[in-house]
């Protein structure tokens, strides 16, 4: 079972979904089409919901400054397209040096993520893919940013029966039978001569487990440290 986590090449490339500043276009970012929008989302959440999203699901240290920035701009006209969203943020952050990201990146990040539920999705896949997988079988999971790696690492080592101490999200949990092999510690990264053909892949870390007997049991967002909004369980 591949797990490739995320946002597509094809969905950051046409401006109508609304997934990216770099160009402007409507601001959507559901990959489903379905469901509230992100245009919904920062156009009606109320500021500290807004914040909570900002530092949750992107680690923005900026996130209230920058949800009441949006809540101030919404006022005065909806914020209906990403180059403007982008905008509002960006004047709420020093501007970048040279080879630094985007100051929206995180926050697109985690409204994307709010928007597409990515992280429940996430917890429901990986124990879809414990359930599916017989003995023997192989889980492979790519993630693309480290909230999606450190869910991944921890399910994996609670599940392999190494999972140490808890977190501000996840408590200590007591071992149970392993229900996957970890051979790797670390996660994969891609290598030099894939970097010069995708360099969209500098940020993917792939990460392997192999899967045991022991019969497939229900995992929480709590267990392996998903973070989630207040009130949402």
């Amino acid at each position: 079972v591949v797990l490739d986590l995320g946002v597509s090449s094809m969905q950051l490339d046409e401006a109508e979904r609304g997934f990216s500043f770099q160009g402007d276009g409507p601001l959507d970012m559901r990959m489903s089409q379905s469901g509230p929008s992100a245009a919904e989302l920062v156009n009606t959440a109320e500021e500290a919901q807004i914040a909570n999203i900002l530092y949750l699901y992107g680690e923005e240290r900026a996130s209230r400054r920058i949800a009441r920035a949006i809540v101030q701009a919404r006022a005065e006209a909806p914020i209906t397209t990403t180059g403007r969203l982008a905008e509002i943020i960006a004047k709420q952050l020093p501007r970048p040096k040279p080879g630094q990201s985007h100051p929206a990146t995180r926050s697109f990040q985690a409204i994307r993520i709010a928007v597409n539920d990515e992280f429940g999705e996430l917890v429901r896949g990986l124990e879809a893919a414990e359930r599916a997988l017989k003995e023997g079988g192989v889980l492979a999971v790519v993630s693309f940013h480290s909230l999606e790696d450190r869910i991944v690492k921890r399910f994996l080592r609670l599940r392999a029966g190494q999972a140490g101490g808890g977190n501000r999200y996840a408590p200590q949990q007591q071992s149970a039978p392993a229900t996957f092999e970890v051979k790797q510690k670390k996660a994969i990264g891609a290598r030099d001569e894939e970097l010069e053909r995708n360099p969209r892949a500098r940020s993917a870390l792939l990460r392997l487990a192999t899967r045991t007997g022991a019969e497939a049991r229900r995992v929480t967002a709590r267990e392996i440290g998903a973070p989630e909004l207040e009130g949402k369980r």
